[in-house]
């Protein structure tokens, strides 16, 4: 198919683009990496008379400043996996994004574009959750911060007012007893997740027992969403075995319990797992059920929250 007509203008800075966004209301779209918006114009699934395209508007690096990671918003994904910085500071992330797409796709993606998107199945999305990251929106009364978890609402839907863009995404430097993982279920290599989970763990700094825990799931609902802390409440002062391994210890020091065949198992990572999958109800669709959806998320939480554990334990030692 073909998209409809438009009216282009390559906008040379963010507040020429957010005049240009404001003057041109419901009927503007912006442009970054287009991966998204060019087959949905195509499908005529979206048709705005004004495109507007920011790719001028920024050329900055990744960089660190005051402890976080600062992404720029037209960061290409292809950067996000390659750069030293976002490799050593956010290695969730770098990880992540091998699962987004094709090569074509990560060569123009951006990670601004992604968040905006809203799409539920992101990678992106998860790990910006999981990270307790940040957006920097600017819009015709200034900028302002936006937490990642307030930022996404629905189906391709966040909290961005119309006429603002996001400029830099903020990412919490990584700290060395933090561990992470993501686990993400295709069909296909390069299509949507089905489910994606990703986990960002740190230990006590006396101990090696579980401080904090993030768990993001991509795939079960309408957006990218975290799981409640009251789910996650039974791996507070716990330690965990390895991924491989067959069980993990309470803060006490008695053995919780083996890993299944599934790999989800009734230690506290898997009795933590099958909280988080007892409280969804994922939308059965054409790529699976939302019973087949539960299950996955049983699953794959279990084995992240093992592995980011095991990582946290790894970098402490």
């Amino acid at each position: 198919m073909v998209a409809p007509a438009f009216e282009y203008v390559a906008a040379g800075s963010y507040d020429e683009a957010v005049r240009l966004l404001a003057d041109g209301g419901d009927e503007a779209k912006i442009l970054a990496g287009g991966q998204s918006l060019m087959p949905m114009l195509n499908l005529r699934l979206a048709h705005p008379e004004l495109l507007i395209d920011i790719n001028a508007a920024d050329d900055r690096p990744p960089s660190v400043d005051g402890g976080m990671l600062v992404l720029p918003a037209l960061t290409r994904h292809r950067v996000l996996l390659e750069h030293d910085l976002v490799r050593r500071h956010c290695p969730l992330l770098a990880a992540a994004v091998r699962h987004v797409g094709n090569v074509r796709v990560r060569n123009r993606g951006t990670v601004g574009g992604s968040l905006a998107h809203a799409d539920p199945t992101s990678e992106i999305g998860s790990c910006a959750l999981a990270t307790g990251a940040r957006v920097i929106a600017r819009g015709p009364g200034g900028e302002r911060t936006v937490p990642a978890d307030e930022l996404f609402v629905s189906y391709w839907t966040t909290a961005l007012a119309e006429s603002e863009i996001i400029t830099d995404v903020l990412i919490p430097a990584g700290r060395p007893r933090q561990g992470w993982s993501f686990q993400e279920m295709v069909r296909r290599t390069s299509d949507f997740a089905i489910v994606a989970v990703a986990v960002l763990v740190e230990l006590d700094e006396r101990a090696d027992t579980i401080a904090t825990v993030r768990v993001a799931l991509a795939g079960v609902a309408d957006r990218v969403m975290l799981a409640g802390p009251e789910l996650l409440t039974g791996l507070t002062g716990a330690t965990l075995a390895g991924p491989a391994g067959a069980g993990s210890t309470g803060a006490g020091g008695a053995r919780a319990g083996g890993t299944g065949a599934d790999g989800s198992g009734d230690d506290a990572a898997g009795a933590a797992a099958a909280r988080i999958a007892a409280g969804l109800d994922p939308a059965d669709d054409v790529h699976a059920s939302g019973e087949y959806r539960r299950r996955l998320v049983r699953v794959l939480a279990a084995r992240a929250l093992r592995e980011a554990y095991a990582r946290a334990a790894g970098a402490a030692a």
